[in-house]
């Protein structure tokens, strides 16, 4: 029987990270881990798992090295490793987007088909906000807000946005972002906006995309 050999052992470490993202459930972690820290309890409520499936998809996202945990008192607090994590997850949705056809179909008919205005860019955003001709605003829940935001930003939750509106700026674009590219807060919140005669536009993708980019954030 031949030997294994370095380079068979190192796919091997290779294919436990693969098979660690081999699991819809565990992307969605993933991407609930990408808004900033939090508890099994709280990754639970968001992925709408049990606490025991969430704690079992969570040991293997560490086995394959992708999250890291603390303890917190009795609570344990699950994190990314790095922001490498991010790139990683971003590269699997552009080769799915690119080379599968049912993905292309979900993204046509579930998101490009609400929303035929084009998105605002990163680096577009940056240019609206230094010149004061745009507003952003957070439409993710407080806590993922408070874990860290696009510099300047408001954090405007979408259930809170009809006793906002208001207070918003007509004489500039209001942008709003979310969790990433397929968040439907942000989609919620620009139809809202629209409806009551503001102009608005959505982020192209959401705070992950924007942090891993090295783009201002705060915290």
């Amino acid at each position: 029987m031949a030997a294994v050999t370095p380079k068979k052992k190192l796919f091997e470490n290779f294919a436990l990270v693969a098979k660690a993202l081999a699991s819809a459930n565990r992307l969605e972690l993933l991407e609930a881990l990408a808004q900033g820290e939090r508890g099994v309890d709280g990754l639970a409520q968001a992925s709408g798992m049990s606490v025991a499936n969430t704690s079992h998809h969570l040991q293997i996202l560490r086995g394959g090295g992708l999250v890291q945990s603390r303890k917190e008192g009795t609570q344990v607090i699950y994190s990314l490793t790095d922001e490498k994590v991010l790139s990683l997850l971003a590269g699997i949705r552009n080769v799915a987007e690119q080379h599968l056809a049912e993905v292309e179909r979900i993204v046509r008919e579930n998101f490009d088909s609400r929303d035929n205005l084009t998105p605002v860019r990163r680096d577009e955003l940056l240019g609206l906000v230094r010149s004061g001709e745009a507003m952003v605003i957070d439409v993710r829940p407080a806590a993922e807000y408070d874990a860290g935001h696009i510099s300047g930003a408001v954090n405007i939750p979408l259930e809170s946005l009809p006793e906002r509106l208001s207070k918003l700026p007509h004489d500039q674009e209001i942008v709003a972002y979310c969790r990433g590219p397929y968040c439907m807060l942000a989609f919620d919140a620009v139809e809202q906006l629209r409806q009551h005669g503001y102009r608005a536009r959505r982020l192209e993708d959401g705070f992950p995309e924007w942090k891993v980019d090295q783009l201002p954030v705060d915290k």
